[in-house]
């Protein structure tokens, strides 16, 4: 029984699953809210759409990572999310939830056919690794972009990382996480009393496939899904050394999005920086254990998805240093990983060091985001070097 308990409720598996959800969360679904009021959504359709959203990302993270084994981390589409913000305005909601379907099928029929994953097969380990890095390279800037706004809060959380990454490597980023809402706390500047605890109830529409939305709305966003989110997602399975297959991986994420559409649930995909979390040695020592990590990933999603309009208040009562810091310290061990992955063979370097540049960048061409870029800009460094 004590084996049993230490292999499936192993304090750092559960505290890297509840990392990765607040971050997730606290990150990007102010985001999703903005589309939700976009299509004109009520607040009890709102619920709705964190319900389906929470649910989609619980029941794939959960059931991807038991038949896998391997840590998968699925999240909404937050890029996806941010067009919708300005796209939907004016669409009818039946005629959203329609391209929502149309994207998703798109995506199911990429993944299961097996075109994403001989795409995939191209990347070198060592552009991917230079991706994931430039990904999460803000995450640990923002640690010290935090520091001189909220000194006492930041500093304290970095100072009990660095002590307990040396006496309790394990449970450092749980530790430092419980230590930043002490002091703040202490500073009185948790938001608890905001807190109200509602069970959200799924609301179904009759989606309605409008050719014009599908085209303006819905392609775009399997798009933006692909390239910002399931290509970084993967490249971080890989730069991990996880060899899972990528088309049951994505064909089921498209699957969900099927199904969740009518209900408000606009994409899934696979995840990239709250994977991370899941992925570091902080999660576990041993790399075949840390599918623990994200099942309890998708626990926390359930979780989120039953109370619905509860989840922004939750998120909304932490401080945004403390999350911002939390993450930073959460990710510095996969960010060196990468980075030495990345720069390990001289003969790859440059472009190698092109994609982690762009990657970093932040840079937008036609809508899509600097991940993508960044592998192709890589790609084509890697093909005129090999071509000297």
């Amino acid at each position: 029984m004590g084996k049993f308990f230490g292999k499936w409720f192993a304090f750092s598996h559960v505290a890297a699953g509840f990392i990765a959800v607040l971050v997730g969360y606290s990150s990007s679904a102010a985001i999703v809210f903005q589309a939700a009021h976009a299509a004109g959504a009520s607040p009890a359709e709102i619920a709705s759409w964190l319900w389906a959203l929470g649910l989609g990302m619980g029941v794939s993270c959960i059931g991807l990572s038991l038949w896998s084994r391997s840590p998968i981390l699925t999240a909404w589409s937050t890029p996806g999310a941010a067009l919708l913000a300005t796209s939907l305005v004016g669409v009818p909601m039946a005629q959203a939830l329609g391209a929502f379907m149309f994207a998703s099928l798109l995506i199911a029929l990429v993944g299961f056919t097996g075109w994403f994953e001989r795409l995939m097969q191209y990347v070198p380990k060592s552009l991917a690794a230079a991706m994931l890095g430039g990904i999460l390279l803000r995450f640990g800037l923002e640690l010290f972009v935090q520091l001189p706004k909220q000194p006492v809060l930041v500093a304290s959380m970095l100072i009990v990382f660095l002590l307990t990454r040396r006496l309790l490597p394990r449970y450092a980023v749980a530790i430092t996480f419980v230590a930043g809402l002490c002091v703040a706390g202490m500073q009185n500047v948790l938001q608890f009393d905001t807190l109200h605890l509602d069970l959200a109830q799924p609301i179904f529409v009759m989606p309605v496939f409008s050719l014009p939305t599908m085209l303006g709305v819905g392609l775009p966003l399997f798009i933006v899904t692909m390239t910002s989110q399931n290509v970084p997602g993967m490249a971080v399975l890989r730069a991990n050394g996880y060899a899972t297959p990528a088309s049951p991986l994505v064909g089921s994420t498209g699957l969900l999005g099927v199904i969740l559409a009518p209900f408000g649930g606009f994409s899934f995909n696979l995840a990239a920086i709250t994977a991370a979390i899941c992925m570091s040695k902080d999660a576990d020592a041993d790399p075949t254990q840390r599918y623990h990590a994200a099942i309890w990933a998708g626990v926390f999603y359930l979780i989120t998805g039953l109370l619905g309009g509860a989840v922004a208040s939750l998120f909304g009562a932490i401080p945004h240093a403390l999350v911002l810091a939390i993450a930073g310290l959460a990710l510095l061990g996969t960010i060196g990983n990468s980075l030495a992955g990345a720069l390990a063979h001289e003969t790859e370097r440059d472009a190698a060091l092109i994609t982690f540049l762009v990657t970093a960048s932040g840079l937008v061409l036609f809508g899509i985001g600097s991940a993508f870029w960044g592998l192709v800009f890589g790609l084509v460094t890697a093909g005129i070097g090999r071509k000297q």
